[in-house]
């Protein structure tokens, strides 16, 4: 699993470069844009980040004018996070590039084959919901 990783995050990684986008700021990107409104604290859960961690990306996010961070009214501490439409163009250019990145991944597979892969990466990632993780 690890050396099949390794392959999917270079490619990946090479696919995100030119739109200047790296995986996880392309998944809080995607996450923005497809949760107009989310806290900040909400996108550091989904994406298991350190808050301290994630104002980096949120930081990073904002200053490419690809999302607002505005004040929650009914908790001045927090905030919600909007996608820009910069943001929203940037997101179409990535999803397209990434399911260009996932047919690449699969190519040369048969149908089945390919079904029974997005199955296993399906399992795969319900048992990691569950909080446990192995090291």
């Amino acid at each position: 699993m690890k050396r099949a990783f390794n392959v999917v995050q270079a490619d990946l990684n090479q696919t995100l470069k030119p739109l200047g986008l790296r995986m996880v700021t392309y998944s809080a990107l995607v996450l923005i844009v497809d949760n107009p409104g989310l806290r900040q604290s909400q996108l550091a859960a989904a994406l298991d980040v350190e808050r301290a961690n994630l104002v980096v990306i949120v930081d990073e996010l904002e200053r490419r004018d690809l999302i607002s961070r505005d004040r929650v009214p009914s908790d001045r501490r927090a905030y919600a996070l909007n996608p820009t439409p910069a943001g929203r163009h940037l997101y179409e250019r990535a999803l397209e590039a990434v399911r260009g990145h996932e047919a690449r991944m699969l190519n040369g597979m048969e149908e089945e084959t390919k079904q029974v892969v997005i199955r296993a990466m399906s399992r795969i990632r319900r048992g990691s919901e569950g909080g446990s993780r192995g090291g």
